[in-house]
């Protein structure tokens, strides 16, 4: 399995472990059939963190972008530093970027919706440029994502993190081609919505991820995750889509590996 989506540094992999705690996060991973992690930047200083990671361990790979939260941080130097660090060859994508409609209001110095935008669009520009993925992070978003996506034009590779919308958003995001990635909320029996969507997805437009340390699957939901956790995901998603765990994994590698453009494993 590859776990499409994840936060080694949030998973406590700290500037001071270095290499020594990305490496023992991966190795517990590794122990489940995890082989490969794509590990996320949210801000300038995991922008860093992460590329640095990718080069610590041949299992990682890295996404660089700022969150939509963050969004207010992306000055001229930002911007310059971003594009920097997304060509480095172990940069698999652009991301996670995106719009939140959740937090601003709720969370103090959060980016507000048209500050999200303008930061989005630039961040389609530069997946489009340099010929990378786009990640999206969708919370409570639909339109606004779909919005933006519409008005700049999509580049090549578009991946929904965490896909959490209903099965209205799941047919949009098919019929354009676009690559869905599902996390531990797929295990959740109160997400009626997203598990009445996953049958509706093409094996070939599925990844999967934990979006480590957050959405723990169940059976141990509540509890820190980090990618050995993305079997049980797998075996939910299987359940859904009434297919053996197993050849969700495999099918799900191979998008990634494609989606990323990792090669043969």
């Amino acid at each position: 399995m590859i776990d499409a989506h994840t936060h080694l540094d949030a998973c406590g992999a700290t500037k001071s472990e270095g290499a020594h705690g990305a490496r023992a996060i991966v190795d517990r991973g590794a122990a489940v059939g995890v082989t490969a992690v794509v590990t996320v930047a949210d801000d300038m200083d995991s922008a860093r963190w992460v590329t640095a990671a990718a080069e610590w361990d041949p299992r990682v790979y890295a996404a660089v972008a700022l969150h939509p939260t963050r969004a207010g941080a992306l000055t001229d130097a930002a911007r310059v530093e971003i594009e920097r660090l997304v060509n480095h060859p172990r940069v698999v994508a652009v991301g996670e970027t995106g719009m939140d409609m959740y937090w601003p209001g709720r969370l103090d110095g959060c980016a507000q919706p048209l500050t999200q935008q303008e930061a989005f669009a630039w961040h389609i520009d530069l997946a489009k440029r340099t010929g990378k993925p786009l990640m999206i992070h969708n919370r409570q978003a639909d339109r606004e994502v779909l919005d933006v996506l519409r008005a700049e034009g999509a580049p090549d590779t578009v991946i929904f993190h965490c896909f959490s919308s209903d099965s209205a958003m799941a047919r949009v995001c098919v019929a354009a081609g676009w690559l869905l990635s599902l996390s531990g909320t797929v295990s959740f029996r109160n997400a009626r919505d997203l598990r009445d969507a996953v049958p509706l997805i093409p094996m070939e437009q599925l990844l999967v991820e934990t979006d480590a340390p957050f959405l723990t699957p169940h059976p141990y939901r509540g509890a820190a995750n980090e990618p050995y956790c993305l079997p049980y995901t797998v075996r939910a998603l299987a359940e859904l889509v009434n297919r053996p765990p197993e050849e969700l994994a495999h099918i799900t590698t191979n998008n990634a590996r494609r989606a990323y453009r990792l090669g043969p494993g």
